[in-house]
């Protein structure tokens, strides 16, 4: 039996599940909170937490790693225990810093090789798979993705909301001048929203490179990864399932198979990490989102096979007349 007919036997169409592990200094850090320099971490308190909620449900998924939190030698316990359960290990860069589009293609070589050293010491795998923190993307980056031997980019959020969202979070930090020249395209523009929500392979150089975009709601092109749905739940627990659910059926109406996106804050409240409270849905507690994830879980794998992002990836690249998209600013 092939793999790709093992992968199908269930007669469920396929879906994705990634995780990008950003730690408490990455989030005090880009609200300029001089707390983040010594990195706070934590990595030990939510991993375990995040593993028993996927090993209860057979889940093994991609998570996007920083290369900072592999350096340290007190998160690599907590890292290795991501690889020794059998998941795929990705690169979520070295610093974990949003605007990678305006690092050159030199800095961005530095970023990507010292990301993956550290990464592969902690946790035994070399990535090859990327995805840029605030969804920052460039023509460079791609290009050096492409060099560094990437299979596949998964920094894509094809949303309309990338701006509001922004504004959002520029209101509620407190940002200095270069801070804010900086943040500029933090979460896209609103062209963002009109690129195609399944994989397609960006064109350029003679070659081609798989993105693998984090889904967003047919039509709607509003988002529907976990911190999202937390977001919602802030209102209503009911309605956030009800939108996560709904949301779900309608990829399948179209015949999109999900990139479904968690971060470290879907398993956290307030109470877990009291310096995170400015984040909306922080006022919640841990066991409220907790059990907000399960029920998304549960009903992504009730209607979904649910594989690691490379392991989708590769089902992707043997398929035939995938788009083709190339790069803007080629330069």
């Amino acid at each position: 039996m092939t793999q790709t007919s093992s992968i199908r036997s269930n007669n469920k169409p396929i879906a994705n599940l990634s995780l990008d592990l950003d730690n408490e200094w990455a989030y005090l850090k880009t609200h300029e909170n001089p707390e983040w320099e010594t990195y706070p971490s934590y990595l030990n308190l939510v991993i375990p937490r995040i593993l028993d909620n996927l090993a209860a449900r057979n889940l093994r998924i991609t998570f996007f790693v920083v290369g900072q939190d592999a350096a340290l030698e007190y998160n690599r316990h907590a890292l290795s225990q991501l690889s020794n359960a059998g998941h795929e290990i990705g690169n979520h860069s070295l610093k974990h810093e949003p605007w990678l589009h305006l690092f050159s293609e030199a800095e961005l070589e530095h970023e990507l090789a010292e990301a993956e050293r550290y990464i592969q010491a902690a946790t035994g795998h070399k990535p090859t798979g990327f995805r840029g923190p605030g969804y920052s993307q460039s023509f460079a980056l791609l290009r050096v993705l492409r060099r560094r031997g990437y299979v596949y980019d998964a920094s894509s959020l094809p949303s309309f909301i990338g701006p509001l969202a922004r504004a959002y979070y520029l209101a509620t930090g407190n940002f200095g001048a270069e801070q804010r020249e900086k943040l500029n395209r933090l979460f896209g523009s609103w062209k963002d929203g009109l690129r195609p929500l399944k994989p397609y392979l960006w064109s350029f150089d003679q070659t081609t490179l798989l993105e693998m975009p984090v889904t967003t709601f047919p039509i709607f092109r509003v988002p529907i990864h976990l911190s999202y749905v937390m977001f919602l739940a802030g209102f209503s627990p009911v309605l956030a399932k009800a939108y996560f659910y709904t949301a779900l059926w309608s990829c399948k109406i179209f015949g999109i198979e999900p990139s479904i996106l968690l971060h470290p804050l879907d398993f956290l409240g307030g109470e877990d990490v009291p310096r995170l409270k400015f984040f909306p849905s922080m006022q919640m507690s841990s066991k409220e989102k907790i059990d907000i994830v399960q029920h998304c879980l549960d009903n992504l794998t009730h209607l979904f096979d649910v594989k690691t992002v490379g392991e989708h990836a590769a089902i992707v690249n043997n398929r035939q007349n995938l788009t083709q998209v190339t790069p803007s600013n080629p330069s």
